[in-house]
């Protein structure tokens, strides 16, 4: 298995999803739970120059493929006066703990590469740093969503397996409804994304397209 690979291209997006959830249907589950835009905010998570930088070291060659689908969804919320938060990962040596010893660097807060790439409306959501992959360690995230009367969450960003899977689980923890971004997220490779994806659909997340959202976004008067 090559670390990284091209698995999501504009033309492949939607076949792989396909692919990847039909290996995804658990047996134990009794159905879907259904979503409620209403009561819903999307999780935009990490969409910052450090990992869609071909330059980068931390490059996500697939995380391309979902920019189209994630920043139109984020506009489609921004549209309805639904809550959007943008995440951005930093870290300095205090608060980095585990993360200085896995990783090869930090991205520092006033790091160039940390920031949120331009295809984002910054402006329609509100940004939250975070140090760990759990965007709701030492955040205000919980407390904006329930300030807002926020049940249900959709996470979509980088990476798959790695800050997407551990905020959805975190969220799962914190009671909240998860809707899981498959062709939303994006990480190194497949093997890692399906993983996810076969995890959390056993336990955690209801399994989505960005499609099904938007259709359900229509349905707001």
């Amino acid at each position: 298995m090559s670390l990284k690979e091209t698995y999501f291209t504009p033309d492949s997006l939607v076949s792989t999803t396909q692919t990847m959830l039909a290996n995804c249907q658990s047996r134990h589950r009794q159905g879907r739970l259904p979503f409620d835009p209403a009561r819903s905010a999307l999780l935009v998570l990490d969409m910052q120059r450090y990992f869609l930088e071909p330059e980068s070291h931390a490059f996500v060659p697939s995380a391309m493929a979902i920019i189209p689908g994630l920043a139109h969804l984020s506009q489609v919320y921004s549209a309805h006066g639904l809550p959007i938060y943008f995440t951005r990962h930093l870290n300095t040596p205090q608060d980095a703990g585990q993360m200085a010893t896995w990783w090869r660097d930090l991205i520092a807060p006033d790091s160039p590469p940390g920031a949120i790439v331009s295809d984002f409306d910054l402006s329609s959501g509100q940004v939250i740093e975070k140090s760990q992959y759990d965007a709701f360690f030492h955040s205000p995230l919980e407390d904006s969503l329930a300030a807002r009367q926020v049940k249900q969450v959709v996470i979509g960003g980088v990476m798959t397996h790695l800050c997407c899977e551990t905020t959805a689980r975190s969220a799962f923890m914190r009671g909240f409804e998860v809707y899981f971004l498959a062709d939303g997220t994006a990480t190194y490779n497949q093997a890692f994304h399906q993983a996810s994806l076969l995890n959390l659909e056993h336990g955690f997340a209801t399994l989505v397209r960005v499609t099904e959202i938007l259709t359900a976004l229509e349905g707001i008067s």
